[in-house]
C-alpha cells in the first residue's frame, strides 16, 4: 500500500484498490480499519525502520557523515512517500501522528543519541548553540531538496551538505570562507 501511495499519491489509493491488490475483501479491510487514514496509519507504523539508529563511528563528524550516506540511500523512496502524504496529514491527526511515529521520531531520537554521545565524549559542549538545529538541518534538506532543486538529496549531496554546512556550524569542519584566521592566527 505504501508503494501505491508513493507511485500514485494518497488520493488515488482506494480501499477497493488495496482490497483487489491484496486479494481480500473490502469488508475485511473495513472491519480492521474503519477509514483509509486509519489503514494508512497502520501501514506506516508497521513499516517503521529507522535509518540512523545503529550509527556509531566513534566521532560526531564520522556519525554525521554516515547519517548523510545512509539518508541518501533511501531519500527518494521516503521523500516520495512524505510528499504524497503531505496534504492528507494536515487533514487527519491520526495519520499525522502515525507519520511522526514511523518516520520522524525514530530519526530524531537517533540523531539526539548521536549528539548525546558526542557530548559525553567531550567532542562538543552540551550548550553549543548549533546542536539543537542538527536534526532540522539533516531532515530538512532531505525533504526540501526535491522542492528547491527538483532532485532528491542523494548520498553525494547530503555528504557535501554535512561537510559544508553542518560540521562547520558545529566547529568541526573546515573554516567557512570569509572566516579564515589572519596570518598571526587571530
Amino acid at each position: 500500500m505504501l508503494d501505491q501511495i508513493r507511485e500514485c499519491g494518497y488520493e488515488a489509493v482506494t480501499m477497493e484498490g488495496v482490497a483487489a491488490s491484496t486479494r481480500c475483501s473490502k469488508s475485511t479491510l473495513y472491519r480492521q480499519w474503519k477509514t483509509k487514514p486509519q489503514f494508512v496509519a497502520a501501514a506506516l507504523r508497521a513499516s517503521r525502520c529507522p535509518r540512523f539508529a545503529d550509527i556509531d563511528t566513534g566521532s560526531l563528524a564520522g556519525d554525521l557523515r554516515e547519517v548523510a550516506r545512509e539518508g541518501g540511500t533511501r531519500s527518494g523512496r521516503d521523500t516520495r512517500l512524505l510528499q504524497a502524504l503531505a496534504h492528507a496529514i494536515t487533514q487527519d491527526e491520526e495519520l499525522q501522528r502515525a507519520l511522526r511515529d514511523a518516520f520522524v521520531e525514530p530519526e530524531l531520537a537517533a540523531l539526539r543519541k548521536i549528539i548525546d554521545r558526542a557530548v559525553a565524549r567531550g567532542e562538543i559542549a552540551a550548550d553549543h548553540p548549533a546542536l539543537e538545529y542538527v536534526p532540522a538541518q539533516i531532515l530538512g534538506v532531505l525533504r526540501m531538496r526535491p522542492v528547491l532543486d527538483g532532485q532528491y538529496a542523494d548520498e553525494t549531496y547530503l555528504t557535501r551538505f554535512v561537510e559544508a554546512a553542518v560540521l562547520p556550524a558545529l566547529g568541526l569542519g573546515p573554516t567557512p570562507p570569509g572566516d579564515k584566521p589572519s596570518e598571526d592566527g587571530t
